[in-house]
């Protein structure tokens, strides 16, 4: 109890925000337009004060002898004439108003040295620049009259604006440069005056404001939410209809909709809550059905590794790996006598349970037929029939069925609409073997599916696969590819399937990154060590 108080107590409520919000926008409108005033009086003023300056300075170049200056800039000597000039800008100073005139030389390491000087500075005497040193330095190289305001403050001189304008010989050459500082006191305590002013008068607008708007919106903003929130508040903890009543809210707009629709949803939710439960409880049985299919359908599939530890004819290993709960993708492998090998792969179209059904029937029709008897061809002829019976959710499923012999190599394959298998000769690199192969099973009845003969010899591997290898798809929309799955393939070509099939997968889960599995991702491979029972590879 005491932590919730603590809570209620620090809580920052609505009303609050709202106040908050009002102050906060009236003390930025006025903050914006008090700058935007400042910054626009404050350059104005400049730029007047700054022209009078240089109007005062093409006073000063029209009446002295720039000669005697250049003289002056290189002698650095004073005489009756240099005494004559420097009265005349003292006397142009005081009628002026003028904080300083001087004249300068300026040299590359930022510094200056007085030729002239209204305040009595001797000649000679060096001074660093503190500021604008590209625009001093560019008049008196060029010749060039700046294009800025030069304005500075220290706390020697205060604040000035300078004019500043090259002082040219009678041959053409820069001697120096004529600078007339201008104060600026008189704009800084105008702008002070100013920015006071217009404090004051939006401190009044923002008190008057903010009490006529504070009224208003708890009367008829505030009050009525916070009968919403007391009535939501008690419906969520009690389940069921609340004592505080949205009827008397008559504020005629949208808080009025807000809660009439809030008194409908509150009834809605009454009569949902029993529905949601029932779901749930659905949705946990449903969800407890498809893990216990899960693991049905991994149990149906031989995953115990080695398969077969008393045959050295051959190694084999494979994976599944379902996109959804279960899967419609199958692999499987079986003897059907001491020298033949059964090799099965395939993948039913759609996902999820139905397809899961298909594969059960499918991969039990398959296995079945061929401990039988009969070819590769055979078996699934003997399956499409089967399996178009009463498919009325029209399902099919590609398969690749071979039966090889494990002391000769020799086999025979039937690809119904399947992808291309891999194979790797001793010492080389695994290819894809591509061929025309028949239509998928369960398309039609009556159809007769294709044959082809192989054979492995001693250090070949084999590779099959479903599509969901080469059509993982990365959050780019791109492709795994069969490209990059033979380059998997072929990083270490001579390990053993196990090693092979877990590179694949590394490969694919390296592409794919963070996004969605959504197809099923099955392979098999296949190292044939021949009758000798040793691998050449």
């Amino acid at each position: 109890m005491a932590v919730n108080d603590a809570k209620k107590r620090i809580r920052f409520g609505i009303s609050k925000k709202l106040l908050l919000s009002v102050v906060l926008m009236t003390v930025l409108i006025c903050a914006v337009s008090t700058l935007s005033g400042y910054y626009q009086y404050q350059n104005t003023i400049r730029k007047l004060y700054n022209d009078n300056g240089y109007v005062i300075a093409n006073i000063i170049l029209d009446h002295i002898d720039h000669d005697k200056v250049g003289q002056y800039a290189q002698t650095w000597t004073e005489d009756e004439d240099y005494r004559e000039i420097w009265d005349y800008l003292k006397n142009v100073e005081q009628a002026s108003g003028a904080a300083y005139i001087y004249i300068v030389t300026v040299y590359e390491d930022q510094t200056v040295r007085y030729v002239f000087d209204s305040s009595g500075v001797p000649i000679g005497e060096y001074d660093p620049v503190s500021s604008y040193f590209d625009e001093v330095w560019a008049a008196y190289t060029k010749g060039e009259r700046t294009d800025s305001y030069m304005v500075r403050h220290s706390p020697r001189y205060g604040y000035l604006t300078s004019s500043m304008l090259p002082v040219v010989d009678s041959s053409g050459r820069v001697v120096a440069l004529l600078f007339v500082d201008v104060w600026m006191e008189v704009i800084i305590s105008t702008l002070r005056g100013y920015i006071i002013k217009m404090i004051m008068y939006s401190l009044g607008i923002l008190t008057v404001f903010g009490i006529a708007h504070w009224f208003l919106m708890r009367r008829n903003f505030i009050g009525p939410l916070m009968r919403i929130r007391e009535n939501v508040t008690e419906f969520a903890q009690n389940g069921a209809a609340t004592t505080v009543s949205l009827a008397e809210i008559h504020t005629k707009d949208e808080i009025q909709d807000l809660a009439q629709s809030i008194s409908l949803m509150e009834g809605d939710i009454v009569k949902y809550i029993d529905n949601i439960q029932r779901i749930t409880a659905e949705k946990e049985r449903i969800g407890a059905e498809l893990t216990i299919a899960n693991q049905i359908q991994a149990d149906m599939l031989p995953r115990i590794f080695p398969a077969f530890p008393d045959r050295r004819e051959f190694d084999i290993y494979a994976t599944m790996t379902p996109a959804k709960e279960v899967g419609g993708d199958f692999y499987d492998f079986f003897l059907l006598d001491d020298d033949r090998l059964g090799l099965v792969m395939a993948d039913v179209s759609g996902k999820g349970v139905p397809a899961a059904l298909f594969m059960v029937i499918a991969k039990t029709l398959i296995k079945n037929r061929a401990q039988m008897g009969g070819s590769p061809a055979e078996v699934l002829q003997y399956v499409n029939e089967q399996l178009c019976e009463g498919n009325d959710a029209e399902l099919f499923v590609t398969v690749w069925f071979a039966i090889l012999d494990v002391k000769t190599g020799k086999g025979v394959a039937a690809n119904a609409g399947h992808e291309h298998p891999a194979i790797r000769r001793a010492d080389g690199q695994y290819e894809l073997v591509i061929y025309r192969h028949s239509p998928a099973v369960a398309v039609m009845p009556g159809m007769r599916f294709k044959e082809h003969e192989f054979e492995l010899r001693p250090g070949d591997s084999l590779f099959v696969y479903t599509d969901g290898v080469t059509e993982a798809t990365n959050a780019g929309n791109q492709l795994f590819g069969t490209d990059r799955m033979l380059a998997a393939l072929n990083r270490d070509p001579g390990a053993s399937p196990e090693a092979i099939l877990r590179a694949v997968r590394r490969d694919i889960d390296a592409f794919v990154g963070s996004a969605p599995q959504f197809d099923d991702i099955t392979m098999l491979g296949l190292q044939f060590m021949g009758s000798e029972g040793q691998s050449h590879g």
